[in-house]
């Protein structure tokens, strides 16, 4: 009785290990935001929502957005490591230029790095415009806590 007890025991920790072997190779848990507003991605607008975003392979820098309840509102994305503060709560953060908004970064809780999307032509235009114009100031960072 108690070697059929051991092995059961046994056998309870070698599932319980291999669960989390194979949540540690999984590409990364996706992340929620219900974002307020209509918002670009890398030439992409999409409109405002409840957003998971998650890595699309092994690689940190390839990105999806994907609207939870309508998947075919999404955008791919590439993005390199930006390192700054630990936030403790994740944020989606965009720049703002009048009523358009263009994702920026994105910021997993307790994570010192977080990931920056590169602008897209779109937005490097209107920095470009409002520096010309005298108004670079004119941009803004808003951030969304993340779910």
């Amino acid at each position: 009785m108690k070697r059929k007890i051991l092995g059961m025991a046994l056998g309870g920790v070698t599932v319980a290990l291999m669960s989390v072997t194979a949540f540690g190779q999984l590409p990364g848990a996706p992340i929620r935001a219900n974002i307020p507003f209509d918002f670009s991605v890398r030439g992409r607008i999409l409109p405002a929502g409840e957003y998971e975003i998650s890595r699309i392979s092994d690689e940190p820098g390839a990105m999806e957005i994907a609207n939870i309840y309508h998947r075919s509102e999404h955008a791919m994305m590439e993005s390199e490591p930006v390192q700054g503060r630990i936030p403790k709560r994740g944020e989606v953060v965009f720049h703002r230029y009048g009523d358009n908004y263009f994702l920026y970064e994105v910021w997993t809780p307790g994570m010192e790095t977080g990931r920056e999307i590169e602008p897209s032509k779109r937005e490097r235009a209107l920095e470009r415009d409002l520096a010309e114009a005298g108004k670079a100031a004119e941009r803004e960072t808003v951030a969304i806590a993340i779910n």
